[in-house]
């Protein structure tokens, strides 16, 4: 072949204008001579995308591009003068000289920047560049075709955009303005050039992934379009928004390419997103899914599973429960034998079924379970399904119970420098840590695709030094979630397995706070200035989704002074009490270690020197006195060290029960430390106790009886709540299966915690109080036998240990499964295991922020 194309070169080399005019002139008849030319047409075309010759022979690669363009030139003329008029126009031979001239500049061995600088010197002084020849040619036949052009839009926008992409400056610019004619030229006959916008932005994709396009292009493509749209008044705003619109694409089409074939895929997520949601933006579906693919895959790859079910659940909501025909095309395994939207859309919920699970978001996968079941059950009728998703659905309520899932960190990432891509140029991001992450390994990760950036050791915001400056500085700190109330949660106690998840899941803002140090200096007592700035950041989206980060679009700075830190500080105390007794009681095999240090780091003032320091900083008269506003937040900080002896006591006892001997004597000192704490905090700010039932309801999950005409807590000047409830004669319990009897178990099991609270200046006894007359101070509970025996074979408590029984108020029967009121002297102890509820300190926050 490459003979038969060296004499096709020497015979073309021999031929001058005369000779070509002469042999054009010879063909009888105008069909014969459209035939020749379609036929030489497809040949040249044939030979140059083969490359006959190998690549390092550039001379014979040269001399056959030079003969080739020549004789394609003479061609053209004949096109214009034999076959442009309305008579004689032959469209398909127009398409081929375009297509053919266009696959002529393209080729490799016309591409001189590839070449080395002496190599490309040497073919510009030989040959010259011939594509700047080729490109003028096509430019001035296309604008020979007149009323013509239109019957080439869209099919010639492709390759006039493959050769306005080619890295040749003068070529450039004089190609891309038939970008503004085909517009024009659309325009014109339609009033709007969608089909020509539509085809580029399709093109402009797979073009600039291949490696075609660079930010010459993307200025020069902006500057010239916006000038020639300018000088025509009716295209001036519709070319405006196209001009924005391509240039869009194209920077973030340069971002993902530049990180494509990175090894870390971070930064191609981010890139591919940003895709996403262009061309979810402008409505092109088609565009949107296949990226939506792309995200998913790389996802997949990273085990990121979570991300890549929340990914393709934003393709199975574009669908419908119906038999309507995917319009769409879907990459991957789910295209070809599913047809309809509603076989598409199961395919694609059980493939993110799968995905939650592995990413243990069995909450979310509980969801698409429902929404499953609710066709299968009723739109369907295939129970068979129904029966298999329900199973999938019991699984994940008992995985989110029993599976251990430890809550992911959260970190702030700030880029600052012109060093970084646009993307991430001067923004700060939040990005979800993976199960068991440290910060340092996740640093190392973050700073692996820049090597020469520096990391800056300060959390507070650059300046504009940094920020302005070539280098690359990143910055990274640990952030918190701040977690969205949830009002169905209130007022309940819920197993901390499922209120651990709503806390670090579904958040879109975090905290930072940094202490420093403001006012006169107390040596003794660093909380009586330590200051808390606090910073919020918002997302553009809650965490987790469809990134592992997502940018931050608003930040907020808060000042938190040194007695509302304080307050924070007992907040914090008291909730982790309340945890960790939650999870012995849950679990009474866990490790006693963590309690102990708990526990011993509050009643002993050695180690961590107690709230003693809180109470020289805030409750003395000279700080109210120059603080009149604080009062309210300081009875807030004297309940809250109030309520913290209860749960203390609560811990203490636990500890007791499963201390071991050697370890008796440290549990003896600490129960000694904290009879005195509890001593003194009694006498300065009142007694707070708790009072417990068991809830053995049949079928009524644990929760707390809670009644908003209560005031279970105490404030200044409150009086002593009393709450009884009433002794149910039990009925004799069926004969149960196997299975219904653990159900049982579990139910008995169940408990629910009533809170009161008291002044130790009041000292009624039951008896003295008056009988309430609102029925909805009375509390029922329904006591099985098994409950009555078995609460009276238990163990009193090693705190506050009680003897004697209660006695009833007003005649009201008191249960023999728990206190009736807060008294000390009561003759019977509550049953044990005992139950704290968190609802006990959500109710304290509700009350005392509405009194404060």
């Amino acid at each position: 072949q490459s003979h038969y194309v060296a004499c096709m070169a020497s015979i073309l080399s021999q031929m001058d204008k005369d000779h070509y005019s002469a042999y054009i002139q010879a063909f009888p008849s105008r069909p014969e001579l459209m035939d020749f030319l379609m036929e030489t047409f497809i040949l040249f075309k044939d030979l140059i995308g083969k490359t006959v010759y190998p690549c390092d022979w550039v001379v014979m690669n040269m001399v056959q591009n030079r003969e080739f363009l020549r004789a394609i030139n003479h061609f053209a003329t004949t096109l214009t003068k034999m076959f442009l008029s309305n008579t004689t126009f032959e469209l398909q031979l127009w398409n081929n000289y375009f297509h053919l001239a266009v696959a002529f500049l393209t080729q490799d061995s016309l591409q001189l920047e590839n070449f080395s600088p002496a190599k490309r010197n040497n073919i510009l002084a030989k040959y010259g560049d011939m594509r700047a020849t080729i490109g003028a040619s096509i430019r001035d036949m296309w604008y020979s075709l007149g009323h013509h052009k239109i019957e080439f839009i869209p099919g010639m926008v492709g390759p006039i955009l493959e050769m306005t992409l080619v890295p040749e400056l003068e070529l450039r610019r004089s190609t891309i303005p038939i970008f503004f004619d085909m517009m024009l030229c659309e325009h014109q006959l339609t009033g709007s050039f969608s089909r020509f916008e539509d085809e580029i932005l399709r093109r402009l994709d797979s073009e600039v992934e291949g490696g075609r396009g660079d930010e010459q292009y993307k200025q020069l493509f902006k500057s010239i379009l916006l000038s020639c749209c300018q000088s025509h008044p009716e295209l001036a705003k519709p070319g405006k928004d196209f001009v924005e619109l391509v240039t869009g694409l194209l920077e973030r089409l340069l971002d993902y390419r530049a990180v494509m074939n990175d090894e870390n895929k971070t930064y191609s997520m981010s890139c591919t997103v940003n895709l996403l949601n262009f061309y979810k933006e402008i409505n092109r579906q088609a565009m949107y899914i296949r990226y939506l693919y792309k995200l998913k895959d790389l996802h997949i790859s990273y085990e990121n599973y979570t991300e890549g079910a929340y990914t393709l659940l934003l393709h199975a909501r574009l669908l419908r429960w119906s038999e309507e025909l995917n319009t769409a095309p879907v990459p991957g395994l789910h295209g070809p034998h599913l047809h309809t939207q509603r076989q598409l859309k199961e395919a694609l919920y059980n493939q993110i079924i799968e995905y939650f699970d592995q990413g243990k978001m069995w909450e979310e996968a509980i969801h698409i379970c429902k929404e499953l079941a609710e066709q299968y059950e009723s739109h369907v009728f295939d129970y068979e399904m129904l029966s298999d998703i329900l199973q999938r659905e019991a699984k994940f309520y008992e995985k989110i119970l029993k599976v251990l899932r430890p809550s992911p960190d959260y970190f702030a990432v700030g880029y600052y420098g012109q060093g970084f891509p646009t993307f991430l140029r001067n923004r700060v991001f939040i990005y979800r840590g993976k199960e068991y992450e440290r910060r340092e390994d996740f640093e190392m990760q973050l700073l692996s695709p820049f090597p020469n950036a520096e990391k800056l050791k300060s959390t507070s915001p650059p300046g504009q030094d940094i920020m302005g400056s070539p280098g690359q500085y990143i910055q990274c700190f640990t952030v918190q979630p701040v977690e969205e109330a949830k009002g169905r949660l209130k007022g309940r106690s819920i197993p901390e397995q499922i209120t651990n998840f709503y806390k670090a899941n579904h958040v879109q803002q975090f905290s930072y706070s940094r202490p420093f140090k403001s006012g006169p200096k107390d040596p003794d007592n660093e909380f009586a200035n330590m200051w808390i700035e606090r910073t919020t950041f918002t997302t553009a989206y809650p965490l987790p989704g469809i990134l592992r980060w997502f940018a931050v679009t608003a930040t907020n700075t808060t000042i938190i002074s040194p007695l509302e830190n304080a307050i924070e500080t007992m907040m914090k105390t008291n909730e982790k009490i309340m945890s960790e007794i939650n999870r012995h009681q849950n679990n009474p095999s866990l490790p006693i270690n963590p309690l102990s240090m708990l526990l011993n780091g509050i009643v002993d003032p050695a180690v961590m020197g107690g709230f003693a320091k809180y109470e020289s900083a805030f409750f003395q008269e000279s700080y109210l006195q120059e603080h009149p506003k604080d009062a309210g937040n300081i009875e807030k900080l004297k309940d809250l060290i109030a309520w913290q002896m209860p749960l203390l006591a609560e811990g203490i006892r636990i500890h007791g029960q499963k201390v071991t001997e050697d370890l008796r004597p440290f549990h003896e000192r600490m129960e000694q430390c904290f009879e005195q704490l509890r001593a003194k905090v009694e006498s300065q700010y009142g007694v707070r106790e708790m009072i417990f039932f068991e809830d053995r309801r049949s079928g009524r999950p644990r929760s707390m009886a809670w009644g908003p005409e209560c005031d279970w807590l105490s404030h200044a000047g409150a009086r002593q709540v009393l709450c009884t409830e009433a002794a149910l004669t039990p009925k004799p319990a069926p004969h149960t299966s196997e299975s219904e009897d653990r159900r049982n178990e579990r139910r008995e099991s169940r408990s629910s915690s009533l809170f009161g609270s008291r002044r130790q200046d009041v000292r009624q006894s039951i008896s003295e109080l008056p009988e309430p007359k609102d029925e909805k101070w009375r509390l029922s509970r329904n006591v099985s036998e098994s409950s009555l025996s078995s609460s009276n074979s238990k163990q009193p408590s090693p705190i506050r240990a009680t003897a004697g029984a209660q006695p009833s108020a007003a005649g009201l029967p008191l249960s023999p499964t728990g206190f009736g009121g807060c008294v000390k002297s009561a003759s019977k102890a509550p049953p044990l295991p005992r139950k704290i509820s968190p609802t006990m300190y959500e109710t304290f926050l509700d009350q005392s922020n509405t009194t404060a």
